[in-house]
């Protein structure tokens, strides 16, 4: 599924016509944005346990016809879209953790570190559900903050691509971000303090 890298607008003209109702550009949009999707979802299952059955391609299949097969939506612009097709995953992936959980209760989970490289690998695993647990603190408390990690660390924008998506300053994102980070970190941790709390 290899393609030129497309337009900035011509992407967003596509989602234009996604929100407006139109199939036709739901077909002729996956293709434009699915590499990026399975970057996207390849990030994600590598924080995932080991054992994990889902595999990148079925995720950005499953995450994208939750983003153009539901509700009607309107998308800003591709910053959007992939924040968007961010959050599907994790809730995917977070559902199938909730459905593990139920099923085999017990085990050993490694915490989630919000590193400052937002979408590289981390070592071992991330314990999602408490992750989850943290963002949606989080997302009540301080809804720019929020957006920000959605952006940063599951959609994998720059801290430039952020700022354009949110309409702030750089400057804003970074200490949005570094904020985020130590918000999440106490959220996750007992005694609320340890690597996430250095100066980003």
């Amino acid at each position: 599924m290899s393609n030129p890298t497309p337009s900035p607008e011509h992407v967003t003209l596509l989602l234009e016509a996604v929100s407006a109702g139109d199939s036709r550009a739901a077909e002729d949009l996956l293709p434009l944005v699915y590499e990026q999707l399975r970057r996207l979802a390849k990030n994600h299952l590598s924080k995932e346990a080991p054992g994990q059955t889902l595999q990148p391609t079925a995720l950005v299949h499953e995450a994208y016809l939750k983003l153009v097969g539901g509700a009607s939506v309107e998308w800003a612009d591709r910053g959007h879209f992939f924040a968007a097709a961010a959050l599907a995953m994790r809730r995917i992936l977070v559902d199938r953790a909730r459905e593990r959980k139920r099923l085999k209760r017990g085990g050993g989970k490694a915490r989630a570190q919000l590193q400052e490289d937002a979408v590289a690998a981390e070592e071992g695993t991330t314990d999602l559900l408490a992750l989850d647990e943290a963002l949606g603190q989080l997302e009540k408390t301080d809804r720019r903050r929020y957006d920000v990690v959605m952006l940063r660390y599951f959609a994998g924008l720059t801290i430039e691509e952020t700022a354009a998506a949110l309409n702030v300053a750089p400057a804003t994102v970074k200490t949005d971000w570094a904020l985020a980070r130590v918000q999440l970190y106490r959220a996750m941790s007992a005694d609320g303090s340890g690597p996430a709390e250095r100066d980003a």
